[in-house]
Formats: structure tokens, sequence, C-alpha cells
């Protein structure tokens, strides 16, 4: 396998690199008081204003939908492993993504709506999103059921006439909480009596549905992530056009299965690119501190944690480029278990970076003068997004024992 990147990512890397620090970097604080601002005033779920005057800059640059590849809709979109890089920049800092129009959780419905959307719903939808006018929200997980197994989802999705009716809750619905949420790509089951892994279908579901109420943002570790939130939806005899299905009734865990594979291996390429700025922030620190009469960068613990962080940082990005390489050459379900380890193992390394930093910056780690602590509480949410650690090390394992199976 060969990683080197091709001239064109070479060039892209240099101008996203360049952007970051024109553009993004000394922004960085000015979109945190904007949001605080918000807050204060007792609304933070409006747009930042930084973002929305950067998009533009972004399209200009040529740094706009990098993450959709073979679509006639997005000719910039890059392959898993062209993205990979410029994907590791963006989790640089947390909110730049949605700058280039490549954040969570419009990727992967984005992706989703070109792969399995008749082409009137990418006209309704996709064309919107991936102008960057409007945003969206995927709902899949309940709060009554444990979701990392799909097959428990309850909300119905039940046929009638020329249209689908829609009923349950759903939380955890990440990027709802923004007013320009628009359309939502609804996980629900429409046939309980069909196979296990054919009971449940994909649909989707314009936000100001009659019977759609988001009734509550969830905060993460007290973060209220606004103004992208995730929220607490109930949908309440909401009827949508039949012909708003996706691919056809049943086939739902199967797009699930092809959407999240993309989404998380995006995670953990965002995942290193914050291991790589937390490094960043540890050195710079440690230099900068003097402790028992010499710099922290002088004690034998600190040399230890920069040195395993280094090393482990680069195992995640080697680990992270070969899934993606696997995803272009031999498709997603061939690459189940690259893909498993990555999300795996890309949150870990960045949370154990992050807690190294916070020691080395002392008291101030955990303040809110710096990033550490929030950077922290979103790793280890990505523990549990897109399946949570014991899921994927069951299927990892279980891929392992199969090449030692008689009975294969």
């Amino acid at each position: 396998m060969q990683f080197e990147y091709t001239p064109k990512v070479k060039e892209m890397q240099a101008k996203l690199l360049a952007f970051f620090e024109r553009h993004i970097y000394p922004n960085e604080q000015r979109f945190e008081e904007e949001i605080d601002a918000n807050r204060r005033a007792g609304n933070a779920w409006i747009p930042s204003t930084v973002i929305d005057e950067l998009k533009p800059r972004a399209r200009e640059a040529g740094l706009w939908n990098l993450f959709l590849p073979r679509s006639p809709r997005a000719a910039q979109g890059l392959s898993n492993l062209e993205y990979a890089p410029l994907c590791e920049i963006m989790g640089r800092v947390p909110w730049s993504a949605e700058v280039f129009n490549c954040s969570a959780p419009d990727t992967g419905n984005m992706e989703t709506l070109e792969r399995y959307a008749s082409e009137e719903l990418k006209d309704q939808w996709l064309e919107p999103l991936l102008a960057g006018e409007i945003r969206s929200a995927f709902l899949m997980t309940e709060p009554a059921v444990a979701s990392s197994d799909a097959t428990n989802i309850a909300c119905r999705i039940e046929r009638d006439g020329d249209h689908y009716v829609i009923n349950g809750t759903k939380w955890w619905s990440s990027g709802a909480g923004d007013p320009r949420c628009k359309v939502y790509i609804v996980m629900g089951k429409s046939n309980p009596d069909a196979a296990r892994h054919e009971q449940q279908s994909m649909i989707v579901v314009p936000a100001d549905a009659p019977g759609v109420t988001v009734k509550r943002f969830v905060p993460v570790f007290g973060y209220d992530h606004a103004p992208h939130g995730h929220m607490e939806i109930e949908l309440k005899n909401v009827r949508v056009p039949a012909s708003n299905i996706l691919l056809g009734e049943g086939r739902g865990f199967e797009m699930a299965q092809g959407r999240l594979g993309p989404g998380r291996i995006h995670h953990c390429m965002r995942s290193i690119g914050a291991a790589e700025r937390t490094l960043e922030l540890m050195c710079k620190r440690s230099l900068d501190r003097v402790a028992f009469g010499k710099e922290i960068a002088r004690h034998g613990v600190t040399q230890e944690r920069i040195a395993e962080a280094r090393c482990e940082i680069e195992m995640a990005r080697l680990l992270t480029l070969k899934a993606g390489y696997m995803m272009d050459t031999v498709g997603n379900k061939v690459a189940k278990a690259e893909i498993a380890m990555i999300k795996v193992v890309a949150p870990n390394v960045a949370l154990k970076v992050i807690d190294w930093a916070i020691q080395v910056h002392g008291a101030a780690g955990v303040s809110s003068d710096f990033p550490l602590a929030s950077w922290w509480a979103h790793q280890r949410t990505l523990r549990l997004a897109d399946g949570p650690d014991e899921v994927h090390r069951n299927a990892i394992a279980k891929l392992e024992l199969l090449k030692y199976r008689s009975d294969r």
C-alpha cells in the first residue's frame, strides 16, 4: 500500500493550511465570544456570523464539498484516502468543517441522499445542502431502547395510502438545534414481522412537518454545543409522501451501514487532527512553564508522554489511511474490520493525548481559558457516536475468530 499523497492532495493541503492560518485560527476566539454572547442574551441557537462570512471564501478557494466522491453534483469530491489529510486539518478546530461544508451530520446525510434518494428528493434537499444553504439531522437514536443495536429501534413508519405516518421519539439528533436545519432523515420500523434486518426503513421528513416537536436540547458533559445542538424530537402522526421513502421499505439497516462507514472514518480523521493540535499545545505549554526549578518539558514524565503521543498519533493516522485506502479499492463491506478498528483507536488516542495535555496545563487545562476540556468532552462522546467501542470491538473479535473456526 502506498500512502504517499498525490500532488493534487499536497496542493490542497497547502491551500487548506494557508486558509486556516489566514481565516480559521484568527477567528477562534471571536467564534467562542459570539456564541457566548448569544447564550448570555438568552438564545444560543443563532448561526455563527464567523462561519457565514468564511463559507464564500472557502468556495472561492475550491475547498468545498471535499468529502463526496463520484458525485456529478459535487465534482470536487475526493476519495477517502485523498480526503483523509484534509479532514484531519479540519479536526484542529472543531467548528471549522462547516466552513467547507464538510461537517457532520450533513456529510452523512448528503452521502445518503446521493446514493439512495430519487432525483426529485435530490433536487429538493441535496442541492441546497451541497450549496450550504440549509442544514440537516439524522434521527436514529431513541431514548427508550439501546440504539447501539439498530434492530431495537421502535419508531414506527406505517404506510397509509399515498403517505407514510411516523410516530416515535428520537434523541441525540445532532444539528437539529440549528434554525437552518430544514430536513431530517428518519430511521424507523416499517414492518415488525419481517426478518430482523429488514424491519427498518429510512424516510425524508421536512423539519417543519406538522407533528414534529423539538422537545429539548440534550447537553454533553454540560456543553450545549450551540448552535448545533443535540436534540430530543417527538414525531407524532407525522405524514409525508410515500415518495419520501429511501430505496424502499426494509432497506434501512442496509443504508445505515452504508451511511455510517464514511461517517465513522471522517470522525477518526478529525480526531487525529484534534490530537495533533493538542500535542502542539502540550509542547508549547511545557516549554513555557517552570516547575521545581526547570521547564515542565525537561521533566522525564512529560517527555515520555510527548513521545508516546507522537507514536500513537502516527499509528492511528496510518490505520486511518489504510481504512480509507481499502474503502476506495475494495469497498466498505470488505473494509469493515479496518473501519471498526480505527473507530475504536482514534477517539481513544485523542482522549489520551488531551488528558496528558490537561496535566501539563495544570488547573488551566480544565478551565474555559483553554479548549482542552471542551475537546475532551467531544472525543469522549465519539466513543459512543456511530456505535460504541464495545460494538466495534465485538465485530473485530468475531472477524478475527472467524479465521480460525473449523466450520466457517
